[in-house]
């Protein structure tokens, strides 16, 4: 029967509604409003990462299927639902683009403030998945150094390409964390930024968190900031958010509400990728039309505009010091200015003119359309 399935979904995925009423009795909610009452009858659930899946949820519920339109997977009791048949689906990638948006844009803005070269400057990429590997590439097409550090990538590809967090401690100008959250296994994460990290820094680097906040000991840089050991801090993922540490809000160059992923690119792949996937796991015939809004400003001229011209252009379609703002003039507004975040686009999205020669092959690496 058409409405024998019922889908509860986090009102906070964009794109999404309209799409599988046709298939289901589909009820949208605020994370808050996600209980264990609200999921008792449902068969599906797609969420985000502030719904933890687990017994205390969905204990003595008819759920089947959980999609997180999410990379992370950390909220979700994975040895539990699979232990009770629940099959579960995230997006890894879906928002890895935006992130490397993110980086780059803070680079060009760090670049702009400092007056410094990016060709002069080594980026170290802690963790090398999708997200890793985004920023990687547009790193590159900047002209920066690169260094990677993946455990596990080593492990199974060998040593070739990767360097120890030691030699990414001592070499670079700039360090960008981009691993998931563990805290068991060969290689945890949780505080993989600490005391011992942030002791063995030698060029008083940038370190920039979007990965998850436990990878980073807030104690341990806050100190390393105070010592002159790191320069500055650019953090959009926080220990213990949404309450977070006044001392690093205030001291942090880009401070953020966990939103480096947010585009509406990114968020479109997402909610794309569960349409499929739960089409997929009922049998469903569904086509995962999502359609995305044009950005206001589409095209970016640098006619006249002189210096790190590429730089301007990453800032014309993201400035994160717009967002940095917001956060630092009301924190106690964190899950407010997450939940009700104003999608931005990808380079993709924009058409550049007025650029040189020598340009135009660094924006196209970045992904921008040349008019």
């Amino acid at each position: 029967m058409k409405n024998s399935v019922k889908i509860v979904i986090d009102d906070k995925i964009p794109f999404i509604r309209g799409l599988l009423e046709p298939f289901a009795r589909v009820c949208y909610l605020p994370p808050v409003q996600i209980t264990r009452q609200a999921v008792s009858d449902a068969d599906a659930l797609i969420v985000r990462t502030r719904t933890r899946c687990d017994e205390r949820l969905l204990d003595g519920s008819s759920v089947r299927f959980i999609g997180t339109a999410t990379i992370g997977t950390d909220h979700i009791d994975i040895p539990y639902c699979e232990a009770r048949g629940i099959v579960w689906k995230n997006a890894p990638g879906c928002n890895a683009v935006s992130v490397a948006q993110y980086v780059s844009s803070v680079v060009a803005s760090l670049a702009l403030r400092d007056g410094f070269e990016v060709t002069d400057r080594c980026i170290g990429i802690v963790g090398v998945g999708h997200v890793g590997t985004q920023v990687e590439r547009m790193c590159r097409a900047l002209g920066m150094r690169v260094l990677l550090n993946d455990p596990p990538r080593e492990a199974n590809e060998g040593r070739e390409g990767f360097v120890s967090l030691e030699q990414i401690a001592q070499e670079c100008d700039i360090i960008s964390l981009h691993t998931p959250l563990t805290h068991e296994g060969s290689w945890p994460t949780f505080h993989l930024a600490g005391e011992a990290f942030f002791a063995g820094v030698k060029k008083r680097p940038v370190v920039v968190n979007t990965a998850r906040g436990e990878v980073l000991d807030t104690r341990s840089l806050l100190k390393a900031l105070s010592d002159n050991r790191v320069s500055d801090a650019v953090i959009d993922c926080w220990e213990g958010e949404p309450r977070i540490d006044a001392r690093l809000l205030e001291r942090a160059y880009v401070a953020t509400p966990h939103i480096a992923g947010y585009s509406a690119d990114g968020k479109a792949n997402a909610t794309r990728t569960m349409l499929r996937e739960i089409a997929r796991f009922f049998g469903w015939e569904l086509s995962p039309a999502v359609a995305v809004p044009e950005p206001e400003n589409p095209v970016v001229d640098l006619s006249g505009l002189s210096g790190f011209r590429v730089g301007r252009a990453l800032l014309a379609t993201y400035d994160p010091m717009t967002d940095c703002r917001r956060l630092k003039a009301s924190p106690a507004d964190f899950e407010t200015l997450r939940g009700n975040y104003g999608l931005r686009r990808e380079a993709a999205a924009y058409a550049v003119q007025g650029y040189t020669d020598n340009e135009k092959p660094v924006l196209e690496k970045l992904g921008f359309r040349l008019g």
